[in-house]
């Protein structure tokens, strides 16, 4: 069953309210298609595609078919889709049926039963430019108040797609922080214990550490978390 239509400024509130502890940055894109789609009833499927420099995906999408007619434009560097992330504006597709700019992509759409486009940019990061894209089962299916409206809703998914990637970055950051000070705290304890049994430097003792890591082929880290181990099991006899 289709879902129900949605109240534009719920849909709002709604998208205001994901908190991001909670879900992580695909389940923010899943949120903002299913909701748009709700929103602006003149949408039959509704998507998001991202651009990274060179590189262009689609990263939550209502149907295959709206992922089938972006990756056509994907690959071949051009479309709608595309040309609106890039660009960072409006663009609308009428009617696929006399659509000249992409004519190779419009007679596809038709074929999928896509009469009309909007594609609306979406400024997300530094790096990442991005669109929301509606697709009408109809020609002429989005009129002044349909865009109106969803350039409104791309506004706020904007906001909670950067809002998105910066605490994804900022968690990942924190987790390589972890990690590197969990490696240092380890290979500290591990040139201690050498220090202690050869009575030798520290610089010594990271020395051997590393030969020791070139030897068996296998991290200083791990060398130094076998070492540490090692140490603290009791001594037979």
């Amino acid at each position: 069953m289709a879902p129900s239509h949605l109240d534009p400024v719920d849909a709002l509130v709604e998208l205001g309210q994901i908190k991001l502890g909670e879900t992580d940055l695909h389940g923010v894109q899943e949120s903002i298609v299913g909701l748009a789609k709700r929103a602006v009833p003149a949408a039959r499927e509704v998507s998001v595609t991202l651009v990274r420099g060179a590189e262009a995906q689609t990263v939550a999408a209502t149907s295959p078919v709206a992922v089938s007619l972006e990756e056509w434009q994907y690959q071949r560097g051009t479309g709608p889709c595309l040309d609106a992330a890039e660009a960072g504006r409006t663009l609308s597709v009428p009617d696929t049926s006399v659509e000249v700019r992409w004519p190779d992509w419009a007679a596809r759409a038709q074929a999928e039963g896509i009469r009309s486009l909007l594609s609306i940019g979406l400024p997300v990061q530094d790096t990442v430019v991005g669109a929301l894209n509606m697709y009408g089962a109809r020609p002429e299916a989005f009129d002044e108040e349909s865009i109106a409206l969803a350039r409104a809703f791309a506004e706020y998914a904007a906001v909670a797609l950067a809002n998105a990637h910066l605490y994804e970055t900022t968690t990942t950051v924190v987790r390589q922080l972890q990690t590197a000070m969990e490696s240092r705290a380890v290979i500290e304890q591990a040139k201690g214990i050498i220090m202690g049994e050869r009575r030798c430097t520290a610089d010594e003792a990271f020395a051997l550490l590393v030969k020791v890591s070139q030897n068996s082929n296998r991290k200083v880290r791990e060398v130094a978390a076998a070492l540490v181990t090692q140490a603290g099991q009791p001594r037979s006899g």
